[in-house]
């Protein structure tokens, strides 16, 4: 079987119950049709680079798959027919990460950034002025 990671961006009013839905909406697809998911990651609620279809954020949900060609393209066509996934990406690897996937990753990398720093303190540039 194949090895997949398929990334689906869901609107941004959706609550998180909602977007574990449509995760669950997906995992059921893939194993009815002989698949299985070996991970799913969901990324939270991140800033878009531009507006898609009138939202300025979006959920992120990473999929890691393992399944037959076939399972693919009857789950993208079941993304393309729901209104709450606004952007989806399906590419196919040799293999998948060990641990948590570099999205994960960076946000621990940020957080020990910042205990480094001193805590929640605010920021202060070169002149010594707040950014706030």
């Amino acid at each position: 079987m194949a090895l997949y990671e398929h990334v689906f961006l869901a609107r941004q009013d959706l609550a998180q119950a909602q977007v574990d839905q449509l995760a669950e909406m997906a995992t059921k697809i893939i194993e009815e049709n002989q698949g299985r998911i070996v991970k799913t990651e969901t990324w939270g609620l991140r800033s878009l680079a531009y507006k898609i279809a009138k939202n300025r954020k979006a959920h992120y949900v990473m999929l890691e798959i393992e399944a037959p060609a076939g399972v693919v393209a009857e789950l993208e066509r079941q993304i393309r027919i729901n209104e709450d996934i606004i952007r989806y990406l399906t590419i196919r690897v040799d293999a998948h990460e060990n641990g948590p996937s570099a999205m994960m990753r960076k946000g621990d990398r940020d957080g020990r950034r910042r205990e480094r720093e001193g805590g929640d303190r605010p920021r202060r540039d070169r002149d010594g002025f707040d950014g706030e």
